[in-house]
């Protein structure tokens, strides 16, 4: 008989070793998220994942499944919380989703839309960051990154190369790039490279192939990311 955990009052098997976001993802369940990739080992710097296990509350995406747990994954209270945690990223980055070629195809954005997160409230930082365009295949924008790691994974777990890290504390936390210069174009990044095809925003984007899909027919234009997933399975679709 398969062990099981109650995710907002559902009865969810797992194995052994599964998180509760991987349990509920595979149960056809969807739980917000920014910084999980199923490909890496989980994270849990977005904490959108946010979950309350008995008055606890953790994120989904590093969270062991066991036996006989009951999950919250979509009271109020939860909702608010990712509600302000999305506020937060918004007014921490430069978002103008209406003039981002990934608007519509944006995972922060379609998130914050199924947590109904329409107004930033907070007041914005407008930070000055730039943009890298020093590669010949792809431009970073630092203003709309929100400090997943999914590239830094990425590029040290599948691509060997540590091309990006982390640097700073708090707010002062920002992307940086391992090169002479620190500009992309004088790494050893490559568009084939694993960390140019998992962020979930704008802030890596291709050359050359911006706004190439009309607003209304793009990725989350047309069904919820509940439904649709996670950016990184539609890649090729979308960019």
């Amino acid at each position: 008989m398969s062990k099981t955990f109650k995710l907002d009052g559902r009865e969810i098997p797992f194995e052994t070793g599964q998180t509760i976001m991987d349990a509920a993802l595979a149960a056809g369940i969807y739980i917000p998220h920014l910084c999980h990739n199923p490909e890496f080992t989980p994270h849990g710097s977005c904490r959108v994942c946010l979950v309350d296990i008995g008055g606890r509350q953790v994120s989904a995406c590093t969270a062991a499944a066991s036996e006989g747990q009951e999950v919250d994954s979509s009271s109020e209270t939860i909702q608010a919380t990712r509600r302000a945690i999305l506020q937060m990223l918004f007014v921490e980055g430069n978002h103008v989703c209406p003039a981002c070629e990934k608007s519509g195809a944006c995972q922060l954005q379609a998130v914050a839309y199924y947590t109904r997160m329409l107004a930033p409230h907070f007041t914005h930082f407008f930070p000055r960051r730039p943009v890298d365009a020093s590669h010949p295949d792809v431009i970073i924008d630092f203003n709309r990154c929100i400090l997943c790691e999914l590239c830094v994974r990425a590029s040290r777990d599948h691509d060997g190369k540590r091309v990006f890290a982390i640097s700073g504390r708090g707010l002062e936390s920002h992307l940086v790039i391992d090169s002479p210069s620190g500009l992309l174009g004088d790494s050893s990044f490559a568009a084939g490279d694993k960390a140019a095809h998992v962020c979930p925003t704008g802030a890596i984007l291709p050359k050359g192939r911006g706004y190439e899909t009309p607003i209304g027919e793009r990725l989350y234009d047309r069904e919820p990311i509940s439904i649709v997933g996670d950016v990184r399975a539609h890649e090729e679709e979308v960019v």
